[in-house]
């Protein structure tokens, strides 16, 4: 698997290599996704530090620009979502791919905070990160479409772009979100 290859890369190569300076890093990622997750694009790089337990400086030592922020944790985001792609991969098929799906949700959450603003910019990173949910992603949807589990007459890049379609949607009752994708889920099925 290449591009997932690619964004591991990315990562390990901006992950220090000190035990505590590493720690720092983790938790400023995790911070930062959160914060985006919570207040877009525009969360406060202070606060982001504040929730990590750092100074500003410890933010800028690792991200030396918002920019640089946004791609490390765009990259986690879709190298933990590969991850899980090959952790659930032994589930039944449609078990399997429903999974991965709803983890994919979770991600977009973040995902569209940062495609928001860098919105007209395209990298590097940005489009191993496209294709390595395409290569984590496709294997699941196959297996499913051979078990005759979901229709064949999609594509992985179908498939995300529908569900990217609903997370993009604000939806203002509590559980709505899982109710639309439960259905958005159903019209994936192959009928019997």
């Amino acid at each position: 698997m290449p591009d997932q290859i690619v964004v591991s890369e990315f990562l390990a190569a901006q992950r220090p290599r000190r035990a505590d300076a590493a720690r720092n890093f983790d938790a400023l990622l995790a911070a930062a996704r959160d914060a985006f997750a919570e207040h877009g694009a525009e969360a406060s790089l202070e606060d982001i530090a504040r929730r990590a337990g750092v100074g500003i400086g410890t933010l800028y030592r690792n991200f030396p620009t918002r920019r640089h922020l946004f791609e490390a944790v765009y990259a986690a985001e879709v190298d933990d979502l590969v991850r899980v792609a090959g952790q659930v991969s032994d589930l039944p098929p449609w078990e399997a791919l429903t999974t991965w799906l709803r983890r994919f949700v979770e991600y977009a959450t973040t995902k569209r905070a940062i495609r928001e603003a860098m919105a007209g910019e395209e990298s590097g990173i940005f489009l191993a990160c496209l294709q390595s949910m395409y290569s984590g992603g496709t294997p699941l949807l196959e297996r499913a479409q051979r078990a005759g589990e979901a229709r064949t007459d999609m594509s992985i890049e179908d498939l995300l772009r529908m569900v990217s379609g609903i997370t993009s949607v604000a939806f203002p009752e509590e559980g709505q979100r899982d109710r639309v994708l439960a259905i958005a889920l159903d019209g994936v099925r192959a009928r019997r």
